[in-house]
């Protein structure tokens, strides 16, 4: 009870009787806690422990904080210009406060989204509205309301126990799934029945291979032992058989003999449940398995699709998430008119090689790509004349008037005597000018 005062005291809770149940069960949620199947308790201080679920958030929170994020200026027809002189293209591409980078923000969102749910920054804004930075707050630390009017307020505590309510419009609130609206799930308390069994095998693994992968059994003796005989002789058998001492002799006394009762790790389907639960785990955060080092099913003709999948159906709902927060908690109105946020993911859609030259070579020919366009792609400084697109010869807009083609004029310039003009640039002729013209009819 004290360690439950003590928190909602840290989080500003108002009513002087709380619901001790419900605020367990808020808190057991919003934290991901709580006990699994397997006996052993699951929360996102020890999920990571899992190291399916460590190499899944890992390469999440990389894979986003890698990306360049970019405010664009809205142009006509849906273009786009980079505004580098924004005041907030600093804060969200290079440093959003002064001890983090922009790589190590974005990783820590990514991060609090996948173990709790939800990731909160506090938006220090100057008293004319600048937002001059993006402070992070823990998300155990953040206790959110809603009033009966559909009013959310968030009460955030810190490390010394002080405590300060905020408005909505002071805090950076990315969400997860949610169910309420509100609030984001947890998604280590929903999957904590898969990580704490990832965890029981490897628990029982690191176990077995203490033992010297010797399994447990019985101790049988002919007659009856008193306690003090029964601690002495158990005490020197797991001491002569286990840790450093295993695989070593040990002796029985007074006709006693070891009986192993214990299923063995085969029985177990040890290694079985490990890569299983390592696929599960995968699936649960949507992570490819190639990608935490899962290769047994994974070919050389499948990995480039699978990594364009994690593109599209891994990273993309995130980014759209931190897309969508910002722009609704930290752009101003009239940035919201006249800018855009995106991430850039063109780097993680480049594929190999040739495929890469293929796609240059088909935007370059058919006139949607210039070569400058092409060589920045390439991380190549742009050259002089290349940035007038290119349009084949036989293609038009549509707007000019058909042309004659080009063989019919060739054939009708290949039949045209010398020194004569094509039949279609004779002039009409003049009665005047031929004298045959003018003559009576029926004279020579």
């Amino acid at each position: 009870m004290a360690f439950w005062q003590k928190l909602t005291a840290s989080l500003s809770v108002k009513s002087a009787n709380p619901d001790w149940g419900t605020l367990e069960r808020y808190l057991g949620w919003a934290f991901g806690g709580g006990i699994s199947s397997s006996g052993l308790v699951v929360n996102p201080a020890n999920a990571m422990q899992s190291a399916s679920v460590y190499a899944c958030l890992k390469v999440l929170s990389e894979s986003v904080g890698m990306l360049p994020l970019c405010i664009y200026t809205k142009g006509i027809n849906g273009a786009r210009t980079p505004d580098e002189a924004h005041p907030l293209y600093e804060l969200l591409h290079e440093q959003p406060n002064e001890y983090q980078s922009a790589i190590e923000f974005l990783e820590m969102m990514v991060l609090h989204l996948n173990l709790r749910g939800n990731a909160y920054a506090y938006i220090n804004r100057t008293r004319s509205g600048r937002v001059v930075e993006l402070i992070p707050i823990h998300p155990d630390m953040v206790y959110v309301l809603m009033d009966s009017d559909g009013q959310v307020t968030y009460q955030a505590g810190t490390e010394n126990g002080a405590r300060r309510t905020m408005l909505r419009s002071e805090i950076l609130h990315i969400k997860g799934l949610t169910i309420n609206g509100w609030l984001g799930i947890s998604p280590i308390a929903y999957a904590r029945e898969s990580i704490g069994l990832s965890l029981a095998t490897e628990k029982f693994g690191g176990q077995l291979f203490r033992n010297g992968a010797k399994m447990g059994g019985i101790l049988e003796h002919p007659g009856k032992l008193s306690d003090e005989a029964y601690n002495r002789v158990k005490n020197s058998f797991d001491a002569a058989s286990s840790g450093e001492n295993a695989h070593k002799t040990a002796l029985l006394e007074e006709g006693m003999k070891f009986s192993k009762v214990s299923m063995n790790a085969n029985d177990a389907q040890f290694l079985e449940t490990r890569k299983y639960q390592r696929g599960e785990i995968a699936g649960i955060f949507r992570v490819p398995p190639h990608l935490i080092m899962d290769l047994e099913r994974a070919t050389f003709s499948n990995i480039e699709h699978m990594s364009l999948e994690f593109v599209q159906y891994s990273l993309m709902p995130w980014l759209t998430r931190i897309e969508k927060a910002i722009r609704r908690d930290v752009f101003s109105d009239q940035d919201k008119k006249t800018h855009t946020i995106k991430f850039n993911v063109a780097a993680l859609l480049r594929g190999d090689a040739a495929s890469r030259s293929a796609y240059y070579a088909s935007g370059i020919t058919n006139g949607w790509l210039t070569r400058n366009e092409a060589r920045a792609m390439e991380y190549l400084n742009p050259l002089g004349g290349l940035d007038v697109p290119l349009m084949p010869l036989n293609l038009t807009d549509g707007s000019d008037p058909p042309a004659e083609p080009a063989e019919d004029l060739a054939e009708q310039a290949a039949n045209t005597p010398t020194g004569a003009k094509p039949e279609g640039d004779k002039p009409q002729s003049d009665p005047q000018s031929n004298p045959q013209s003018t003559s009576p009819k029926g004279s020579p």
